[in-house]
């Protein structure tokens, strides 16, 4: 892999209002508005020659890769490493009062009912991005989640993960080298092995 270009999923019927969804089996479709971001997202990178497009096991993700790249021959590999984060108890609430609990959470914490700690999130989207990056392809549309984008973004500022979050625009493109994502990987590894919220 040389390029990638991430990019978080339209707005689906859920986030748009407010409700989390960290469960690839339940049904999460995009709204007409995310459905436009999509394909304004295929307008956005239309001349980029990718040779794979890399997606979650989520509805959402498959189907913004779909109308973004609508009449191209792009092969697909679905990646569930990249999953959203499980939110156990909180799953199909209020997105604000998963936030409320993350605040005081720390990274090794695990949400009542099955979920996930930031920290195990973090360990596994490392592992995702690294089947990523050893792909032969040179480049690739990476459609996933607005968290392990935000990651990325922060760890390409030296900045580590932190409890709440700066949202990813929705089916915004952000241009990266596989180096950059490997730097990026590498500092997010380094976190998960020692979680602290700083």
């Amino acid at each position: 892999m040389e390029t990638l270009i991430l990019a978080r999923h339209g707005e689906s019927d859920l986030s748009a209002c407010g409700i989390v969804n960290g469960d690839p089996a339940r049904a999460c479709v995009l709204t007409e508005r995310g459905r436009e971001q999509a394909r304004r997202l295929g307008e956005l990178v239309a001349r980029e020659p990718f040779d794979l497009c890399v997606m979650s096991a989520f509805t959402r993700t498959q189907e913004t890769a779909d109308l973004a790249l609508a009449g191209r021959n792009v092969p697909r590999l679905v990646v569930p490493e990249l999953n959203d984060i499980r939110f156990g108890a909180f799953e199909a609430g209020a997105f604000d009062e998963y936030r409320t609990w993350a605040r005081s959470a720390s990274p090794t914490d695990i949400p009542p009912g099955d979920g996930e700690s930031r920290a195990a999130c973090v360990a596994r989207y490392v592992e995702g991005f690294r089947v990523v990056l050893e792909r032969s392809e040179r480049s690739a549309l990476v459609v996933v989640h607005g968290l392990p984008i935000r990651y990325v973004l922060n760890a390409l500022e030296s900045r580590p993960p932190q409890p709440i979050l700066d949202q990813v625009p929705y089916a915004e493109p952000f241009r990266l080298s596989a180096g950059e994502l490997a730097s990026a990987v590498e500092r997010l590894h380094a976190w998960a092995v020692a979680p602290a919220w700083t």
